[in-house]
């Protein structure tokens, strides 16, 4: 009896590929790998998409979709900014590699367009200068795109710790602190025997970073105002 073909389509792929990306690190990531979770040989894969490269601008554009999609459009541009920034970090905490995605791909995708669009629009309405408007869009993703990694790469690195039976760096650490000087660790000790380094990837270390972005642009627009004055 001739075996049946397994039942493929570009939405099985994608959502293949969310699933391996989902267990391993996005550099493990193959089309071999990826054929072989739905059932095909590897040169099957091409007549859907012609390169890895493609496979990962459809992902980003589902992701810019997705983010697009839950974005709502509420205040001035402080609002809206703080809100898109919210709004990119909850998609992309969802689905495994997404950040490294979007850094990865170019805007050759519908609805990555439009998410670039979108973060241009929440400026707009600002008194600063084109190319500032894109400055300020470009830094506040970096900024969600970088706390998003950094927690992500944070959770991996325990994770391997736990899965290895090593021992969590805390006893380690204080013991090489001891053999520092104050000079060379006094700060950095008494941050991390506070336990202030456990803040790092929360929401209040989010939002006062966000904070920070949006205060520095409304002292770029004060500055704007005066020199014009």
């Amino acid at each position: 009896m001739k075996k049946q073909q397994p039942q493929i389509s570009e939405e099985r792929i994608l959502e293949a590929s969310w699933e391996l990306l989902g267990e391993d690190d996005i550099e493990k990531f193959s089309m071999r790998r990826l054929a072989d979770r739905v059932g095909i040989q590897a040169p099957s894969l091409y007549w859907y998409f012609k390169s890895k490269q493609k496979l990962y601008q459809r992902l980003a554009n589902q992701i810019s979709k997705i983010i697009v999609e839950e974005f709502q459009v509420e205040g001035g541009w402080k609002e809206q900014l703080a809100g898109l920034a919210v709004t990119v970090r909850s998609v992309l905490s969802r689905y495994p590699c997404s950040t490294q995605l979007m850094m990865m791909t170019l805007p050759h995708e519908p609805d990555i367009i439009r998410f670039n669009n979108l973060m241009l629009l929440c400026v707009e309405s600002t008194p600063l200068k084109p190319e500032h408007k894109m400055q300020v869009a470009t830094t506040l993703m970096n900024y969600v795109f970088f706390f998003v990694l950094d927690n992500y790469q944070h959770e991996r690195n325990v994770t391997a710790v736990i899965m290895n039976k090593e021992e969590l760096p805390g006893e380690g650490m204080l013991q090489l602190l001891d053999t520092m000087s104050e000079a060379d660790s006094g700060v950095f000790r008494r941050v991390f025997t506070t336990g202030l380094f456990e803040l790092m990837g929360t929401d209040q270390a989010f939002e006062f970073g966000l904070k920070l972005i949006i205060l520095g642009i409304e002292q770029v627009i004060l500055e704007q105002e005066n020199s014009q004055a």
